[in-house]
């Protein structure tokens, strides 16, 4: 299951997406993740799903990354969908015993959160895997750089953030590798209630922590050593600039704005 954690990952590519400017990805990944969830009925959620399907087949990432990435999440959609099931009562009742109730409104409830989470993933997904960490970093830190006239520090924000998600899948790595090295001594991490599950993931975490603080200490010594700052003038290799692919990303972004609104108001909400 670890290993299916591919969020914060980079895959170096020529498509299409890859070569949009990463300040236009990171504004149109935050309108499209707001978008999803202004949607209220299936009609207009169709309309983020096809958005969202055309712009993993033009990153050309494999459909084999997309999947694992979905499959980490697995336990999250299915825990969201029985409680959509079993906490919404509106609807005919389907099947009732003692305090258990599914209703259609239920099932509908969860196939609509269940398709709005896999979305929501697949578009939040495809900024990380496009995007170099180091081109996310100034991304970040140029649309942000309004927030330096309340002086707050951008700058340090942004690297926080990227080496946040630049991180996930080395500890996810240094996760996997522990929990061999316990089960090579004999440790059972598998088997038994779930509070001795929980008691045998303690010898897993100490190292866990033990090894991030050294990283984190390492990684900051080696930023001093090269005089690292985020000096407001500091030169950077690649100069970001806007072409007309990014305008009309951001085009096809208001489109399925338009279209979300004006199909919420033809349709209303479903849910």
């Amino acid at each position: 299951m670890l290993k299916d954690i591919t969020i914060g990952q980079f895959f170096p590519g020529d498509s299409i997406i890859h070569r949009l400017d990463a300040r236009m990805k990171l504004i149109v990944t935050f309108a499209a993740i707001i978008e999803i969830f202004v949607c209220r009925n299936f009609y207009a959620l169709a309309l983020t799903v096809v958005y969202a399907v055309a712009a993993v087949l033009l990153s050309k990432i494999k459909l084999k990354v997309i999947f694992r990435g979905l499959r980490s999440i697995l336990f999250i959609i299915l825990f969201t969908s029985i409680l959509q099931i079993f906490y919404n009562s509106k609807g005919d009742t389907l099947f009732e015993w003692w305090k258990i109730k599914i209703t259609t409104g239920g099932l509908i409830a969860a196939a609509f959160m269940v398709i709005r989470i896999v979305t929501l993933i697949l578009i939040s997904s495809l900024l990380t895997y496009t995007t170099s960490p180091t081109t996310l970093t100034d991304a970040i830190e140029r649309v942000l750089s309004p927030l330096k006239k309340l002086h707050v520090p951008v700058g340090t924000l942004a690297m926080m953030m990227t080496i946040a998600l630049r991180f996930i899948p080395t500890l996810v790595d240094e996760v996997g590798k522990i929990m061999n090295a316990q089960k090579a001594r004999g440790a059972d991490l598998d088997t038994g209630s779930v509070i001795q599950r929980a008691k045998a993931l303690i010898p897993i975490f100490v190292p866990l922590f033990v090894n991030s603080f050294r990283r984190a200490y390492e990684l900051a010594f080696a930023m001093e050593c090269r005089c690292y700052s985020d000096a407001e003038h500091r030169t950077r290799l690649k100069v970001m600039k806007l072409h007309a692919r990014d305008f009309g990303y951001l085009g096809v972004d208001l489109l399925l704005l338009g279209g979300i609104i004006a199909l919420n108001i033809l349709f209303g909400k479903q849910i």
